[in-house]
């Protein structure tokens, strides 16, 4: 590859990661705002959760659509679509006059936030040479994990200084960046071959797998988020501030991590990588279900610090070896379905996995859980974990179709 085009990598990669970041931000952002909300707007706050909810419902019921239109219309010109809805939606969030005003923005910002996800991810695969698709989505998965650990952050210092609608008004400059950086840097894939209307949505035995894998990953990384807290608040007693340290060590190695694992993926080659992942996470689940009862916070520490790397290089592996299965006329399809499955896989871990800890801790009330209740449901969700990554495992090793392994670049 010349050093010219070597640049013109690098600079996609660099706005596909600030488009990332944008969608991750949005997911986040909003949190802290909620009970300002509720007294603004003077409404309780069951419905104030709304404001999270449509963002979220929308970006998981339109990620499908909007991998099929990038895959009929082109994808540059489709995650450009995707930025200016949610310029639009942030700027109706940032001016809205009522609640039901706001959730109806954060729709319309959910839908772009959708485009730009799932598109961000084909861009990477049609962007970069075979040898360097793991570092692109690796890279990825960690603005992902970057806006998600830093929205709450962010979030605060805007609600102390601009007001809650500083905080859906700040993304509106950001995605004017992004859309420009979009516009200038890309390929455009305008004359590519497209899916034609009426067809194309089969789905091989490799997406189906992918699919699969990714749904279980994911309910396990999202019960890590779920029984964490009651665990280290409730079982080991440590207060707000301690309990909120403890659980950003996940996201905070999920950034350290992603861009070196995404290279692993491109030195080893897909399969090998989902099955390392799964391997580490399959250890992790296994460490949380046994360590936190004899070692206390280092044990589960420990135990998150092997999980979460894990995570990282089983979704740049599986996300590579999809779209890889889907072809190229069906990349943006088989993006929009490896976001589908994750986000139902988050969910799976809210309330399944959340129900799993409450039985095994012995009571539905989980405020009324005594420490060894605690215990008791933390070793019951992370053994069904185990299991879960055991069948995704199982999955992934008896792949029918084989998939490529591509050498070390640079």
């Amino acid at each position: 590859m010349t050093e010219m085009a070597l640049k013109d990598r690098r600079g996609a990669g660099a706005a596909l990661a600030l488009v990332m970041l944008l969608g991750s931000l949005g997911t986040s952002i909003a949190n802290i705002a909620l009970p300002t909300l509720s007294a603004g707007f003077e409404v309780p706050f069951y419905q104030v959760q709304w404001v999270l909810i449509a963002y979220l419902a929308a970006l998981t019921l339109c990620a499908v659509i909007a991998g099929r239109l990038g895959d009929q219309h082109g994808k540059k010109r489709m995650v450009i679509s995707g930025l200016a809805i949610f310029c639009a939606g942030s700027l109706a969030c940032g001016i809205a006059s009522s609640l039901p005003l706001l959730v109806a923005a954060r729709v319309l910002q959910g839908i772009g936030a959708a485009f730009m996800v799932t598109l961000s991810m084909a861009l990477v695969r049609q962007s970069n040479s075979g040898a360097s698709v793991g570092r692109g989505l690796g890279l990825l998965g960690a603005m992902s994990a970057l806006g998600t650990a830093l929205g709450p952050s962010l979030g605060g210092l805007l609600l102390s200084t601009t007001g809650w609608r500083g905080i859906f008004l700040c993304l509106v400059p950001l995605g004017i960046v992004a859309c420009w950086l979009v516009i200038r840097i890309l390929p455009d894939d305008a004359g590519q071959s497209r899916v034609k209307r009426g067809g194309g949505w089969s789905v091989t035995s490799g997406m189906l797998r992918g699919m699969a894998c990714n749904f279980l990953v994911a309910g396990v990384m999202m019960t890590t988020l779920v029984v964490g807290p009651f665990y280290l608040s409730i079982g080991l007693g440590l207060d707000s501030l301690a309990t909120g340290l403890a659980m950003t060590v996940g996201p905070a190695l999920s950034i350290v991590t992603g861009l070196p694992l995404g290279h692993g993926v491109d030195r080893w080659g897909t399969r090998r990588a989902v099955l390392a992942g799964l391997g580490a996470m399959g250890i992790g689940s296994i460490g949380l279900a046994v360590l936190p009862q004899a070692l206390g916070l280092f044990g589960y520490l420990a135990a998150i610090a092997v999980l979460t790397p894990g995570y990282q290089l089983v979704q740049a592996g599986n996300a590579a070896a999809t779209m890889e299965a889907a072809g190229d006329n069906r990349r943006g399809t088989a993006a929009g379905l490896l976001a589908l499955s994750r986000n139902l896989g988050l969910i799976l871990g809210a309330s399944v996995m959340g129900a799993v800890f409450a039985l095994g801790g012995g009571t539905a009330e989980l405020a009324a859980l005594t420490p060894a209740a605690v215990g008791d449901g933390l070793q019951l969700a992370f053994a069904v974990s185990a299991s879960m990554i055991a069948v995704a495992f199982w999955l992934s090793w008896n792949k029918s179709e084989p998939v490529q392994t591509h050498g070390a670049t640079g």
